[in-house]
């Protein structure tokens, strides 16, 4: 019997580490990234798991078999289903844009110096929010908010820092995720900062 979508499990572990060298690949490519790219890690994450309606995989909400999903975390609701395709076009557009001068910034093959260094996370701590508050999947929207700003750190030649499963760093990740639910996003620049140091350290 397939676990269940939301459980963790073998399964799950195994899809994440997918999705994340997929994600990898295509952040080393440099190619420009779209909302394709999150649909893509959506399928693999849901591979082999139990899902009530397989139009819910790779799907956002508002799509067909999702016209009229909400949802709700806690008590902050994820963006309407009749905002969605706005909200995610501004999303996809705003971080084209933020990538293209880090792209400027940052060489092939180069790594970030102190200046980019931050840049980089302020934009990991962006897009992770920002796909946290928007939350446009049935399930799975923390899984890849977190592969969002792993594939931000990766393009620029830092490591994946974030931890996908189980959830990173307790009530600290709670509570910064909360925020962006609200769209503060600021900070989740703070904890990132305090992940990626001690990301590092337990590394070396």
């Amino acid at each position: 019997m397939a676990p269940d979508w939301g459980a963790d499990s073998s399964t799950l572990h195994e899809n994440l580490v997918q999705a994340l060298c997929l994600a990898r690949d295509q952040a080393r490519t440099r190619k420009t990234p779209e909302l394709e790219n999150a649909k893509q890690w959506h399928r693999h994450i849901m591979e082999n798991l139990a899902v009530p309606d397989k139009n819910y995989i790779g799907r956002f909400r508002g799509e067909e078999g999702l016209e009229n999903y909400e949802v709700q975390i806690g008590q902050h609701p994820g963006v309407s289903v009749i905002e969605i395709v706005d909200e995610l076009t501004q999303f996809e557009g705003r971080l084209k844009n933020a990538i293209d001068i880090l792209d400027e910034l940052i060489p092939v093959n180069e790594i970030p110096d102190a200046n980019t260094f931050n840049a980089v996370i302020d934009v990991c701590a962006w897009v992770h929010s920002e796909w946290v508050r928007i939350h446009p999947f049935a399930n799975g929207n923390g899984r890849t908010a977190r592969i969002w700003a792993n594939y931000v750190a990766m393009r620029f030649g830092l490591p994946p820092f974030i931890r996908l499963r189980p959830r990173p760093e307790g009530e600290q990740y709670e509570r910064v995720s909360y925020l962006a639910m609200t769209g503060e996003w600021k900070p989740t620049i703070v904890l990132f900062r305090n992940m990626f140091e001690r990301f590092v350290n337990e590394e070396t």
